[in-house]
């Protein structure tokens, strides 16, 4: 899970978080030549924790349900603000829900540059989603996801915990 293309940063104006920790290292793993599928802010967007979907959560009424309720109640009071959605999105549980389910995303191969050099800019992820350069992809960036799959398995897997 990092970087960003439509999306910006969540904390410089281009950079997401993970990049811009060690954005050397990052643009080494890109540059690495082992295939990648990249989770960027553009999709994790798109799983938003919504009223109604932590509604649905508290009615799964079991501890793994309220501790993830509580979490997501929590969170989403900064994130909603931060980014004036209706609700946080979840960044890292994509990456875990695309291992255990990855046709609720999808994606393009694309190449991927870490900008590595700008003081303005370090960390971007520069994605050429168009293939505009001549550039080879080496990323499979995730662009879109069915975040109501996505809930389905959320709300699925939560349920399958008891309290005793």
């Amino acid at each position: 899970m990092g970087g960003a293309m439509r999306e910006g940063g969540n904390i410089s104006p281009s950079a997401e978080f993970n990049i811009l920790v060690d954005p050397h290292a990052a643009d080494r793993v890109f540059r690495s030549g082992v295939r990648i599928t990249v989770m960027g802010l553009d999709a994790t967007h798109q799983v938003l924790s919504t009223v109604e979907r932590r509604d649905r959560l508290r009615a799964i009424d079991n501890k793994a349900g309220r501790a993830a309720v509580s979490i997501l109640d929590s969170y989403n009071k900064f994130d909603s603000a931060k980014y004036g959605s209706n609700g946080a999105p979840l960044h890292d549980p994509c990456t875990i829900a695309y291992l255990l389910k990855p046709e609720l995303f999808h994606g393009k191969n694309c190449n991927l540059t870490v900008e590595t050099e700008s003081e303005l800019t370090i960390g971007h992820t520069a994605v050429d989603f168009w293939r505009v350069t001549d550039r080879p992809p080496n990323v499979n960036w995730i662009h879109t996801v069915d975040a109501s799959g996505f809930y389905d398995l959320l709300f699925e897997g939560l349920s399958r915990f008891s309290d005793s």
